[in-house]
């Protein structure tokens, strides 16, 4: 996972460089500033000395000699414990160190740390009581300036850095142009590291103000992939640069000092990344999650990514769920619900008994009042999973020791149980716990991590009877978080942590309240003046552990799994909404078959839907077309027009046959009736009217609104009309037989109020949704079988001109005069992406991943959804797009234009 490789990454530069050193052995908020070659003096009795070469970094809260013999330890000096720094000789200098040279420095101290004698990893070792060091100089003339640099100390690093600039013989090439440069830190796990940040037109540059770990990091612009702003320490300071595309392990995390040097740099990135990169939202990833695009795990990372979570941050970790719940069993059972974690709880309510003891106190509590002590991700969480792999990073937080033995990730049953019964754990786990990597749950660097209770010394994690090996662990937790199960649950687990119960009533009412400062904006460090203070805020804050940014304030979407899939796309002869999948027989494999062959030739046309080539093309009208009806055999081609008039169009003469005329008012939208007999035609005279095919005359006219009908459906004997009086009317078909007539008639069965004229509407595939569009650009979901409203979206900033579900009925499209392009989810009504042309889309057809829109410039334009992008332009019509038609194998597209023409097209692969 991304910890163990930058792990990997710094392990390597320093078997490069042959340091012991790193810079987890400074304090938080502690810099290491410069290196100076020396000895150190060991007094040996009263005339001997032993020299000790090596090397002494003057850090800002220490002194660390660091020997270049591996056998001796790494000496630390809290500058804290310092009575007395200065150069050796003066006011009477120990006797035990008369025969050092000038060039020594001399430090009176109470206090000394041991580190990684023997190049050991282990917990430090601390001598107390009264001691006099001196460590002597190679170049005698420096110790004044060291002296000096100890005793003024605190006030270093802003005058140094504001002394020095960035080197600009650094530069890869000398054409490179220099855009800007400040001040910043570089970020890694528990380590802040302070220099100059430079970009020019060509490259990013960070350069330590200690040369460490190496003199300059660059990345070459056209390498990045993503880029984040961050939040540290609670504040908007931090910038997080990928040059991998789907990876937690980041190539570089900036920290700046003024939030506007963030921005900028963040601003000359993006710009640079604008034209090749396409945007990156949290409602994307979810389109393309839902759609199954992307596993449950790689949807977490984006959303850890997201909400600010880092590798490179151990108290911004990201965080995974528990899905597991079964660390007993000889066998796990992932087609039993009851082997798996309510995702709709926290860790914390889980157990109904601690939970109930945690809300009698919040219930006592003064404000601001909390549910939980503690949180469910902060470093010590982190480096509890990982202290394995990473143990000077544990030795780094805890002041240079391991936790009690008992206490320590020894067992995965163990840990889960804690979670479940312990006062004060609930903590959730790390990406390691589903990836590849086995190191953490392996104790293959034999450290010493204490004796238990029991005697057991702490060695590999204890595994459930179900893994064979930690391999094999890994891999059934993965197929656990992606199992049905958790993909239909796992949104759920994203309304605590990244969504709306994150915060407020919602999360009163889910019982997922933490202690204020996690919350972003809980504490405005700039406003603590004191430093020791800041500090000690500051700590707390890192420490303790930070909620995920807020990503969504609406309940998150479902995925969209086999269970919970409609029917595909209905053709000419509509099912009725009791054909559903479960009373959908087959009598034969050949038909399954078939079926089968027409769903893979569906995608198969989708997939190769930019190859589009016009076949032929015939101007039928005199003002723009603006419906398209096509009978099922394709013979024959429907279209009404501004100019008042139906037309019949053959497709195998090439011949306008028929030209009907119902009134002196333009014409909205056409349809066929089931059979091919009949065609419905609304009009702007506010009627709808039936033409007979088969005996050339008016067989009906249906008087029902006040003014324009603007759009018309027709399913199961229904007739769905749209107005722009502001209503959607549902029609019941009354059969001939009844009336006695062989003209249509027809019982009012509801009415849907809006507020506005409404310009479209459409129906889901089973006909019991209907998603409508108005002139002040509200989308409404309604449900048919009530007549209510699921959802109303003001997504657009005019009239929405077109609407229409996904196959699957999961997803509502829009498009509007305001040239956005939006997916509505149904079931949220949460608005899941939002993608902007150079001009309105008129009309579309979709699949549910890929949009072929008509364009006000009078293109045909092909759109990838899932990856957030315009694919193709066709050029087309002289004029705007105003409808399309698709025929039901996705091969033959007719398009009606401004321009008066009809256009025939094919698709060539």
């Amino acid at each position: 996972m991304a910890f163990i490789r930058k792990k990997q990454r710094e392990q390597q530069l320093q078997l490069c460089s042959r340091e012991r050193f790193s810079l987890l052995l400074l304090n938080l908020e502690e810099y290491y500033f410069e290196q100076h070659t020396a000895h150190h003096i060991q007094p040996k009795g009263t005339h001997k000395e032993r020299r000790v070469r090596g090397s002494l970094k003057i850090c800002s809260k220490s002194v660390i000699f660091e020997p270049d013999e591996n056998s001796q330890p790494i000496i630390k000096i809290p500058l804290r414990d310092c009575l007395k720094i200065g150069k050796h000789g003066e006011n009477g200098a120990s006797r035990h160190f008369a025969k050092a040279k000038s060039g020594g420095i001399s430090l009176l101290f109470s206090q000394v740390f041991f580190i990684k004698e023997h190049n050991i990893v282990a917990p430090y070792k601390i001598e107390r009581g009264r001691m006099e060091y001196v460590f002597e100089l190679d170049v005698p003339g420096k110790v004044e300036d060291v002296v000096e640099t100890l005793l003024q100390i605190t006030a270093i690093l802003q005058s140094r850095l504001a002394r020095t600039s960035f080197d600009k013989n650094r530069f890869q090439n000398v054409s490179e142009k220099l855009h800007m440069e400040c001040k910043a830190e570089m970020v890694t796990p528990l380590v802040t590291n302070p220099g100059h940040v430079c970009i020019t037109d060509t490259t990013l540059y960070f350069q330590p103000l200690n040369g460490y770990p190496k003199p300059v990091v660059q990345i070459t612009l056209q390498d990045i992939c993503r880029i984040y702003k961050r939040r540290h320490g609670l504040m908007p300071l931090g910038l997080e640069v990928f040059c991998t595309e789907n990876d937690l392990c980041s190539d570089i995390y900036l920290k700046f000092y003024d939030p506007q040097d963030r921005d900028e740099l963040y601003f000359y990135i993006a710009t640079y990344l604008e034209h090749h990169v396409a945007e990156r939202t949290a409602e994307r990833y979810t389109l393309q999650w839902q759609r199954g695009h992307l596993s449950n795990y790689q949807y977490l990372l984006h959303l850890n990514n997201l909400a600010d979570r880092s590798c490179n941050d151990l108290s911004q970790y990201p965080v995974f769920p528990w899905v597991i719940s079964d660390y007993c069993s000889s066998e796990l059972d992932l087609s039993n619900p009851g082997t798996f974690r309510d995702l709709g709880k926290p860790v914390g309510a889980l157990n109904k008994e601690r939970l109930e003891r945690l809300l009698a106190r919040y219930q006592e509590m003064p404000e601001p009042k909390f549910m939980y002590g503690s949180h469910y991700s902060s470093p010590g969480y982190v480096l509890f999973y990982l202290v394995r792999i990473a143990p000077e990073h544990m030795l780094c937080l805890q002041n240079g020791r391991f936790d009690n033995a008992d206490r320590m990730f020894n067992s995965i049953a163990e840990t889960w149980k804690n979670c479940l019964d312990g006062a004060t754990d609930f903590k959730e786990l790390i990406p390691e716990f589903y990836g590849d990597d086995v190191s953490f749950l392996v104790n293959s660097l034999k450290l010493d991590l204490g004796k238990r209770q029991g005697g057991q010394m702490v060695d590999d994690v204890e595994l459930p009877p179900w893994a064979r090996s930690p391999e094999d662990f890994l891999q059934k937790s993965k197929e656990a978080l992606e199992s049905n199960y958790v993909s239909e649950h796992l949104h759920e687990w994203i309304d605590l942590v990244f969504g709306y119960k994150q915060k407020g009533s919602e999360a009163v009412g889910a019982h997922n309240v933490f202690h204020p400062l996690t919350y972003e904006g809980g504490v405005d460090l700039n406003r603590i003046e004191d430093p020791d203070e800041k500090v000690a805020m500051l700590t707390q804050i890192l420490e303790f552990g930070q909620t995920p940014k807020q990503l969504f304030v609406t309940p998150h979407p479902q995925r969209i799994t086999e269970k919970f899939k409609s029917l595909p796309q209905t053709s000419c002869d509509n099912v009725s909404i009791s054909d559903s999948p479960g009373k959908f027989c087959k009598e034969n494999k050949w038909e399954e078959s078939f079926e089968d062959l027409t769903e893979e030739s569906k995608k198969l046309a989708w997939n190769n839907i930019a190859k589009l080539q016009l076949h032929e093309q015939h101007k039928l009208h005199k003002k723009a077309v603006t419906g398209i009806a096509v009978s099922c055999n394709g013979s024959s081609v429907f279209t009404t027009s501004q100019d008042y008039t139906l037309k019949m169009f053959s497709t195998e003469s090439k011949m306008l046959q028929r030209s009907i005329s119902f009134s002196d008012l333009a014409l909205s939208s056409c349809l066929l009736l089931p059979g091919d007999a009949t065609v419905i035609s609304s009009s702007w005279d506010n009627n709808v009217y039936f033409y007979s095919i088969a005996f050339g005359r008016s067989q009906g006219t249906l008087m029902g609104h006040q003014d324009a009908v603007s759009k018309i459906c027709w399913h199961d004997n229904r007739l769905y009309s749209a107005s722009w009086d502001s209503t959607v009317k549902v029609w019941s078909s009354v059969p001939a037989e009844m009336t006695g007539t062989k003209r249509h008639q027809f019982d009012l069965l509801a009415e849907l109020e809006h507020d506005v004229s409404v310009d479209t509407i459409s129906l889901n595939a089973a006909s019991t949704l209907l998603v409508s569009g108005t002139k002040e650009g509200t989308v409404t979901i309604w449900d048919l079988t009530t007549a209510t409203i699921l959802h109303q979206i003001p997504c657009h900033s005019g009239t929405v001109y077109d609407t229409a579900f996904s196959p699957d009925s999961r997803h509502v499209l829009s498009t509007g005069e305001d040239s956005c392009v939006n997916v509505i989810d149904v079931q949220t009504g949460m608005l899941i992406s939002s993608m902007t042309s150079d001009k309105p889309q008129r009309c579309f057809i979709w699949d549910g991943n890929t949009v072929l829109s008509g364009s006000q410039s009078g293109e045909l334009l092909v759109w990838d959804l899932l990856g957030g992008k315009l694919c193709e332009r066709i050029q087309g019509h002289k004029g705007a797009v105003t409808c399309i038609w698709m025929n039901e194998q996705c091969s033959s597209i007719i398009t009606g234009g401004e321009d008066r023409k009809i256009m025939f097209w094919k698709l060539q692969y």
